[in-house]
């Protein structure tokens, strides 16, 4: 599901919150609206501006109604018993992307394949890496990363995190994890950092803004293909 579109309303929501909880089912994923900054004003042309101040009400409802029977898995998935979830970022540290337009996350790098299919079939052909961009992350980056992605999935083990650096992750991230402590957004208990009620919206918002990052990046790519086409197009001719 998805909230904050343009013509969504409480009313609307309530009601598909309603319909949702009558079926029974087993996990429900709300996601809020995080499209490119392209298609951003193309559904304010079509739809109506998009208006990110009432994302904190609409998500307060739908924890408000759903907390009774579901539980969180992540800070937008909520399931009413221990299951599986979709977002493999939170589960593993590291990840491949495969195929056309698809990112990884491998040895501390993020990478992107090329968006063009004919450009990726002839790399792969000739046993290159179709990478149309990649970025090595910093120690303190890839931390960071971290810190988004496992807290995103409610909960950080400290030590674990320590173990993985051999060394103390207070050292690089003290900024964040005392700012989201102080605003309520994160409790320590044991070794591990939870997510509160509260920080599951902060997280929400950070997860948002993360993936209308990754949305303009593709944009980006999209367009660079077609400036591309166009231009071998005009040597053509």
């Amino acid at each position: 599901m998805m909230f904050n579109f343009p013509t969504q309303n409480l009313i609307t929501l309530e009601n598909d919150l309603s319909t949702l909880i009558e079926l029974g089912v087993d996990q429900i994923t709300y996601y809020p609206l995080m499209v490119s900054s392209s298609t951003h004003e193309l559904i304010s042309k079509r739809l109506g501006r998009v208006d990110y101040k009432r994302e904190k009400i609409f998500y307060s409802k739908i924890t408000q109604m759903l907390i009774p029977n579901y539980q969180a898995s992540t800070a937008w998935c909520f399931s009413r018993n221990k299951a599986m979830i979709d977002e493999y970022v939170i589960n593993f540290d590291e990840y491949a992307g495969l195929g056309s337009g698809s990112f990884g996350y491998l040895g501390g790098s993020v990478y992107a394949n090329t968006f063009d299919i004919d450009e990726y079939i002839k790399k792969v052909n000739e046993g290159i890496l179709p990478l149309a961009a990649k970025r090595d992350f910093s120690l303190k980056e890839r931390l960071r990363y971290d810190f988004l992605m496992k807290l995103f999935g409610l909960k950080l083990d400290l030590e674990q995190l320590s173990h993985k650096i051999n060394g103390n992750v207070y050292r690089y991230l003290w900024p964040e994890i005392f700012f989201f402590t102080i605003i309520g957004g994160l409790k320590k208990k044991g070794k591990n950092l939870i997510l509160t009620r509260k920080g599951q919206y902060y997280w929400v918002i950070m997860m948002r803004e993360f993936f209308i990052a990754v949305n303009n990046f593709r944009d980006y790519c999209r367009k660079e293909i077609k400036l591309k086409s166009l231009t071998s197009k005009k040597i053509q001719i």
